[in-house]
């Protein structure tokens, strides 16, 4: 009887500590949260698993390019691994160095950079005329001019995932 009583508590908690151990395990997912940083009200949250890309699409007001940067989800934050100012032809812009993006940024011409390595934790987007910024999310895309407005702001944080926002994640479709 005593051996039954044993088997029978293993079986009902191994599922326990197998779910206890998934959830509580340090790496793996980042914690996603798009907000309004006038109001506080939320955009959207999501729980990422690691090497989840988040791509973010914008026009660059000075010189009119429109610009792709594309972040990886990891270890609680986003990374941002490439960056790609369009060329206005269609043409294939040059290839640029990791390391001479921050000029590149400011010189005005197409360039394409790949290999970056510059976590995001916590930044401001700022909603202007000309930008129409766009956040995907797997197949979901987020037009932050609808959400926020000209001349609004969103918020977007990255960190790790309490354990209830893993168990949500988990448990939501």
């Amino acid at each position: 009887m005593r051996g039954r009583r044993r088997l029978a508590a293993c079986l009902i908690l191994l599922p326990v500590l197998v779910l206890s151990a998934w959830l509580l395990a340090p790496a793996g997912h980042t914690w996603l949260e798009l907000s309004d940083a006038g109001t506080g009200r939320r955009i959207v949250s999501q729980l990422l698993p690691d090497g989840e890309r988040v791509t973010f699409c914008w026009t660059n007001s000075l010189f009119r390019l429109p610009v792709t940067e594309v972040f990886v989800a990891g270890r609680g934050v986003l990374t941002l691994t490439e960056i790609t100012f369009a060329d206005p032809d269609g043409r294939e812009p040059p290839r640029g160095r990791p390391e001479d993006v921050d000029d590149l940024y400011h010189t005005g011409g197409p360039f394409r950079a790949e290999g970056l390595s510059r976590p995001v934790g916590r930044v401001i987007i700022r909603v202007g005329e000309i930008g129409r910024p766009t956040i995907r999310l797997r197949d979901h895309f987020i037009q932050l001019t609808q959400e926020v407005g000209f001349g609004g702001a969103v918020l977007l944080v990255a960190r790790r995932p309490t354990l209830r926002e893993r168990l949500a994640g988990w448990l939501s479709p």
